[in-house]
């Protein structure tokens, strides 16, 4: 079971140094990326059903991470959505966590917490399916 996964970065090799890492350490698919909060609204809007974690830069090529996690407030209880920043400041994560965000990692010094994170989601889906 993996989880599909939808990226909002517009770096392209931050984004993908992140896929090739999650997809070989942890149980994520790519399902797709966006550089700018219009695409990432959009593409979530046209799939709500089509992904299981999303990962979103608050810094964007057009817009703002803000405006794509406002985007997901919507999700289905098992869609995760996870910020990953340079600038996961205090009043940053008391942001997100406004917005419903389930966690917030700071690209400098976070990534293993973002690994365990998407490793512990697959472990609850995998026991939940097997419960179900």
């Amino acid at each position: 079971m993996r989880l599909r996964t939808y990226i909002v970065e517009d770096n392209a090799t931050i984004r993908e140094n992140l896929v090739g890492t999650l997809e070989e350490l942890t149980c994520i698919e790519a399902i797709g990326h966006a550089e700018a909060e219009g695409e990432a609204r959009q593409w979530l809007i046209d799939h709500p059903e089509d992904w299981d974690l999303a990962i979103v830069d608050l810094f964007l090529k057009q817009g703002s991470g803000l405006g794509v996690l406002q985007a997901c407030t919507a999700r289905q209880p098992h869609q995760k959505v996870v910020v990953l920043s340079n600038y996961a400041t205090t009043e940053i994560r008391k942001r997100c966590a406004e917005l419903g965000v389930d966690a917030v990692f700071d690209k400098s010094n976070e990534i293993d917490a973002l690994l365990d994170f998407c490793i512990a989601q697959t472990a609850e889906r995998r026991s939940k399916s097997s419960a179900g």
